[in-house]
């Protein structure tokens, strides 16, 4: 301890301000960000930038895994009590928010009470928060505001919250309906991080672009869907590199590189957006990125078949992180009888609407996907959970085999007729097309064909409905889209953020298949009482049937995450959790190139 403190001081009166402003670090995202309001969004992308700018209570050990939570702004770990009921949490003093004129030239300090006003807009109904079910049913107090705000159109911020409380500057006390002793983790999670009254009431609708915080970085120059850049925060309180190495063999090499440097070193971060995975490629080729996050398609032509980089790239001093991502892709059905005012085929709990989306799960090949699409990049998924997040069960096997014929079959028993044109009707003899929605990349062509050749070999018309990414997640939060293929990445690593994503409540947030069975509900409402353990196991099991009954989704696959990084680029792992690592890694000018 000692040591440490030695350093802070050595170093802390340069890390508020010594981040090198010729060090730029450019990265690209594949899909365009939807804004920076912490409470509006939803995506990974927008959720790296606002990781950057806005802190929550706790974060995560850069090293240790699995992931394990540590104090941010925080001093120490909550007090937890009445059986995973209370949270009680003390801020670190003298942390200050980003300069902004909002504050009129005077310097603004962190409190509690922002941690208040914070987590109180995910339930704001005029937010629309897609990240609602975060705290929706759990704190004493906070639900029956949102009631009201729906009835008056106002929500009363000034209202007081048993559950939620501020008893001094830097204490703040959570107090929750039920025990529940994963909330900690919610307390890490970027979204939740806090800003400023004055800043969201002065900036009104354009919260998303004028994001104002208390983290290593701030938003210098935005071009919607083009580029984002990131410069480094002069009056951030500044940190010191100082984890151990975990079991991993790089880490005694991050450690050795690292220990001991200002954070944030970097003084900017360059975000470019470019859908093509092609153009992404070129770019790193010519050394105009530092760090490419994913490039599945174009992966053979730098990995070997085992998972190595090409020795024509090790040459180069580029480097290789691998790890598959705690995540799942999975297409889903829109479960809702009307999208807008059309009736919607896939919808219901009838025996030929279960047939029907059955026979789709059956005919198409995630094997496939994986080959095709993933160029063997992925694992397949067989259980909602994914592997590394507490409640996966590594010997569940999903009961939807592949089996065009057998899907042929069903579709005959139930009534699905082909027509002269080979294609199949309605029960009864109406039109019957099946509508999927992709973005206008070469990646999600791929889907798009893959898709197509499956529902060709059952006898099923499809039609092709194309947007960019922010609209298909605004209208996939509307429930208006028939047939999607999304994906989860952890928000924490614990089964309930995945096991969410069928919670009938989260319609219109997490929810886009807009699933709503009673069932499953009472199922995932008992289960988010308990720890990770058999019992709740036992709860995940059974929900994991149940939607595969109703065939609510394809479950797909994990995807290895194939980092390539330049030569220059120190201390970098991909974390199972934290949306970016920007803070904890630097560049070295002098590396070998």
């Amino acid at each position: 301890m000692l040591r440490v403190l030695v350093l802070l001081a050595l170093v802390l009166p340069l890390a508020s301000g010594g981040a090198d402003p010729n060090k730029v670090l450019r990265v690209t995202f594949q899909t365009a960000e939807t804004g920076f309001d912490p409470a509006k969004v939803s995506d990974v992308y927008s959720g790296q930038v606002i990781d950057a700018i806005f802190e929550p209570l706790l974060t995560y050990d850069y090293l240790a895994r699995p992931a394990r939570l540590v104090p941010n702004v925080a001093e120490s770990m909550p007090v937890v009590g009445d059986h995973g009921r209370s949270y009680t949490v003390k801020l670190k003093q003298g942390i200050h928010f980003a300069a902004d004129p909002v504050f009129k030239g005077g310097k603004r300090e962190l409190t509690a009470e922002d941690y208040v006003y914070s987590i109180k807009r995910f339930l704001d109904p005029r937010n629309r928060s897609p990240y609602a079910f975060l705290f929706e049913g759990k704190i004493v107090g906070l639900d029956e505001i949102a009631v009201r705000a729906k009835t008056t159109g106002r929500f009363d911020y000034d209202a007081k919250v048993a559950g939620l409380e501020a008893p001094d500057r830097y204490t703040l006390r959570i107090r929750l309906r039920a025990g529940d002793f994963n909330f900690a983790h919610l307390l890490a999670f970027p979204l939740v991080g806090a800003v400023a009254r004055e800043a969201i009431e002065t900036y009104g609708d354009d919260t998303n672009s004028r994001p104002v915080g208390t983290g290593p970085y701030l938003l210098k120059k935005y071009a919607r869907s083009s580029k984002i850049v990131l410069e480094a925060n002069p009056g951030y309180r500044g940190k010191v590199w100082d984890f151990s190495a975990g079991d991993d063999p790089r880490d005694a090499q991050i450690v050795a590189r690292m220990k001991g440097r200002a954070l944030p070193a970097i003084g900017s971060v360059e975000i470019s957006i470019m859908d093509e995975t092609q153009s992404r490629w070129l770019a790193f080729q010519r050394a105009e990125t530092d760090i490419e996050y994913q490039l599945w398609e174009v992966a053979p032509t730098f990995m070997t078949n085992d998972g190595k980089l090409r020795p024509e790239f090790a040459r180069r001093g580029i480097w290789l992180d691998r790890s598959v991502d705690p995540e799942i892709t999975y297409t889903y059905f829109n479960m809702q009888e009307y999208i807008g005012d059309q009736p919607n085929p896939l919808a219901g709990f009838s025996k030929e609407k279960i047939a029907l989306r059955r026979a789709i799960a059956m005919a198409y090949n995630v094997d496939d996907q994986i080959r095709i699409i993933r160029k063997g990049q992925a694992t397949r998924a067989q259980f909602p959970i994914p592997p590394g997040v507490a409640g996966h069960d590594p010997r569940y096997r999903s009961s939807i085999p592949y089996d065009p014929q057998l899907a042929n079959a069903l579709l005959d028993k139930f009534g699905y007729r082909r027509g002269p044109d080979g294609y199949r009707t309605r029960p009864g003899g109406a039109p019957l097309v099946i509508r999927y929605s992709s973005m206008p990349t070469e990646r999600d062509r791929q889907f798009d064909e893959l898709v197509k050749r499956s529902l060709d070999t059952i006898g099923l018309r499809l039609e092709i409905h194309k947007e960019r990414f922010p609209e298909l997640n605004r209208l996939g939060h509307q429930c208006r889209l028939m047939m999607r293929t999304g994906a989860w990445i952890a928000d924490y690593p614990d089964g309930d953020n995945f096991m969410q994503l069928l919670y009938g409540p989260n319609t219109g947030q997490t929810n886009s298949a807009c699933y709503r069975s009673p069932e499953f509900d009472r199922l995932y409402e008992e289960s988010r009482s308990m720890p990770d353990g058999a019992e709740r196991g036992r709860l995940y099991r059974q929900m994991a049937r149940l939607a595969e009954v109703h065939t609510v989704w394809i479950l797909g696959d994990s995807r290895y995450r194939n980092v390539l990084l330049q030569p220059r680029v120190a201390g970098y792992k991909k974390h199972p959790v934290l949306f970016s690592e920007w803070l904890y890694i630097d560049l070295d000018t002098a590396a070998r190139k």
